[in-house]
């Protein structure tokens, strides 16, 4: 079965989530497979939570309600692993997406992955890494959001002004173009990469290079989260993990025409 066609139960949890990240988490599960049971868990009755409305009917999330049974002590976790032995057992899944930056999910993710499922986290980058390391893959939800830049608004002007303004208004211009910073190959300037990442990269592409140190790109970054699920290339500024290698400078990147498919990317450290 491909990677993409894995039925998915996502299952969110509110207290643990802001709202702003539901769209983007969505749209990223959706990369992955298609999320047949989608729950949302958290105490509706609360205040705080009253604005979520919106966001699960445009995301057809089905809200939990868990109340709080008692103060200092969150009812939401247990609801949620309840559901997810439930959904185990019931067979109608291959993977879960579990959304929460709280530890307390962590014998549950080791729980479905020992029932042969896939298990993918999502969480803000305060999640504490033995529920990272738990998962098949981790994602922080921050490298999927980008707050809207809304332009400062004109002052408010009188009738009185505007005809004065308009009468000694210039001829209108295009506006410049705003130059974005570049490096020597024309691509944005990336912040630079650790060398520890360096290093880990490296040594993963010696783990399944050929004898020339060439290893094919999807195996080197199949296994780079197999080591550390938490590993992106968003987490660095880079969309993909072949751009990321390309402008690190420590890495010869090597596309090769096959046959059967198509282009390959091959890549090896670079010889000094």
């Amino acid at each position: 079965m491909a990677t993409n066609d894995l039925r998915l139960g996502v299952l969110i949890d509110a207290d643990n989530v802001p709202r702003k990240y539901i769209k983007p988490i969505m749209e990223e599960i959706a990369v992955y497979g298609n999320p047949t049971v989608k729950r949302i868990y958290g105490d509706w009755t609360k205040p705080d939570l009253a604005k979520w409305k919106a966001i699960l009917l445009e995301n057809a999330l089905t809200p939990i309600q868990q109340y709080g049974y008692t103060v200092g002590k969150n009812s939401t976790d247990s609801a949620m692993i309840i559901d997810a032995m439930d959904i185990l057992y019931s067979g109608n899944v291959d993977g879960f997406c579990l959304v929460s930056s709280d530890s307390d999910f962590t014998r549950l993710a080791i729980r479905l992955r020992e029932a042969g499922k896939k298990v993918i986290g999502l969480g803000e980058r305060k999640t504490p890494n033995p529920f990272i390391v738990a998962c098949d893959r981790f994602i922080y939800i921050e490298v999927l959001h980008s707050e809207p830049t809304t332009p400062p608004s004109p002052p408010k002007q009188t009738r009185s002004h505007k005809k004065s303004a308009a009468a000694h208004q210039p001829a209108p211009t295009a506006p410049a173009p705003v130059q974005q910073p570049e490096n020597g190959n024309g691509a944005k300037q990336k912040a630079p990469i650790p060398d520890d990442i360096i290093e880990f990269i490296s040594q993963t592409i010696e783990d399944v290079g050929d004898d020339t140190g060439w290893a094919y790109l999807g195996e080197v970054g199949s296994l780079l989260q197999k080591k550390r699920p938490d590993f992106d290339s968003r987490n660095y500024g880079y969309k993909k993990l072949s751009s990321m290698l390309e402008g690190a400078g420590a890495f010869e990147v090597d596309t090769r025409d096959n046959s059967s498919n198509g282009k390959l990317i091959y890549v090896r450290r670079r010889l000094l």
